[in-house]
């Protein structure tokens, strides 16, 4: 199999996935939208969008969570939760999708990623509104990563890598993370894995643009 990626979040994501599970599979860094590749990508993803996991005969798995997916059972790994755990994790990645890891990628999107791609100004009011998702999404995360260290059972799980995944990016974004003291004690466990803090290590993986540091400060 081969696994086609970027250093942007969800592509991110899908590499720590698979160094994390040990994965059996080539690593390729891919730019689909860069001028004369599309045409490339576009059987593999119709979005052009990365990540994509290429299996045998050319049959195209995207998105992350179905390349996790994928890759856990194939590892015949419980990191994708089964059985009675399952209902508890995809609870976890749907609020995710739609509260947490949206606020961050709304102000990430804002503060970091229009600014590395220069494709216009800070929208100061979409970064309040952000910041204010933010705080919503974190008080409830605080409050149940204050009785237990991973979002399902006993170790981490996919769950807690979905959750996370513009964290990473923090620096760009300058949510408040601090504010909310078991939520950084659980990614600070995140950043003990290997795999996670440091995902590209070994890959030919162009980095991203920087921010420019008067954006980064506005």
């Amino acid at each position: 199999m081969k696994l086609y990626f970027s250093r942007n979040p969800n592509p991110r994501l899908a590499v720590a996935v698979a160094r994390y599970l040990d994965a059996k599979v080539e690593f390729e860094f891919a730019s689909p939208f860069a001028p004369g590749q599309a045409e490339k990508y576009r059987p593999l993803n119709p979005n052009l969008s990365l990540p994509i996991l290429v299996e045998g005969g050319g049959k195209s798995l995207w998105e992350a969570d179905a390349i996790a997916c994928r890759l856990s059972r194939d590892a015949h790994s419980d990191f994708w939760r089964a059985g009675d755990d399952e209902p508890d994790m995809i609870r976890w990645l749907s609020w995710g999708k739609e509260h947490f890891a949206f606020a961050c990628d709304t102000v990430h999107f804002e503060r970091g990623t229009k600014q590395r791609y220069g494709i216009g100004p800070i929208d100061q009011q979409r970064v309040e509104e952000g910041l204010g998702l933010f705080r919503t999404a974190a008080a409830i995360l605080e409050t149940e990563l204050f009785k237990r260290e991973w979002l399902v059972g006993n170790s981490v799980s996919y769950a807690d890598f979905r959750m996370a995944t513009f964290l990473p990016f923090n620096d760009a974004a300058r949510l408040p993370l601090d504010d909310y003291p078991s939520v950084g004690r659980w990614y600070r466990r995140l950043e003990d894995i290997d795999a996670w803090r440091d995902p590209f290590r070994g890959l030919e993986a162009p980095e991203l643009p920087p921010v420019p540091q008067t954006e980064t400060a506005s």
